[in-house]
């Protein structure tokens, strides 16, 4: 069967994650049958339920955050498989905030005035960066990686702010992957049946495909397979 995934964000040739997803998709064409749409964050609407899985690419700020953030509340609440990266990964985290814990917080590049910020300037950019990223045991980020400590590659300046940890975490999110000095670096929703977001990028590792990028589309196919079988 087709697995069709709604990558989410504003296409550029200037973003090199743009020109990489395709690329790693493709690899997995021996294997699977992906069907991608490129779907810009002004144009997501409700119909992105109908997608077997749901990424949010990177490139920020993304020309509209509520178009981003809708996609992220979509994948959560109709259990879609989701994948966040770089600000992927934020957005989602501030879907989460807002949707779920209740909490009036922003975003630092979109509102850098705000009194409450969720994500913020990272004390040092990640831009064209590798660090190592300690998992913790039992998550599904441990599952798909099948190591306790990996080093992944970052584009980004922009990360979460350590005072909110607790609150996600009793609403239900939890940050199952953290760099040296305890930074979230990868967080996950349990109970959904796939729900991943990390800050470092994946479509940028050096093999093809990721362990991350091949169990999201794995995810994606398995939603498809149930969606026909139900058919």
């Amino acid at each position: 069967m087709t697995a069709r995934l709604a990558l989410v964000g504003d296409r550029s040739a200037a973003v090199r994650a743009h020109t990489r997803i395709p690329v790693l998709l493709e690899a997995l064409a021996d294997t699977m049958v992906l069907d991608a749409y490129w779907i810009p964050t002004e144009e997501v609407d409700d119909a992105i339920a109908g997608f077997d899985a749901i990424w949010l690419v990177p490139g920020s700020p993304y020309r509209s955050e509520a178009g981003a953030l809708r996609a992220v509340r979509i994948a959560r609440e109709h259990g879609i498989p989701f994948l966040g990266t770089c600000s992927g990964l934020q957005h989602a985290l501030l879907e989460f905030a807002r949707d779920v814990c209740g909490l009036d917080v922003y975003h630092g590049e979109n509102d850098p005035d705000a009194d409450e910020l969720l994500i913020v300037p990272l004390t040092c950019s990640l831009f064209e960066h590798e660090g190592a990223v300690t998992v913790a045991p039992d998550s599904l980020a441990h599952r798909i990686l099948g190591t306790s400590r990996t080093v992944e590659r970052y584009h980004c300046a922009y990360g979460m702010s350590e005072q909110y940890v607790q609150t996600l975490r009793e609403h239900g999110l939890l940050v199952t992957g953290t760099d040296d000095d305890g930074q979230p670096r990868i967080v996950e929703l349990p109970g959904h049946p796939f729900f991943l977001a990390t800050l470092f990028q994946p479509e940028l590792a050096e093999c093809e495909p990721h362990p991350v990028v091949r169990m999201f589309a794995t995810a994606a196919q398995e939603r498809a397979g149930r969606a026909t079988v139900a058919g």
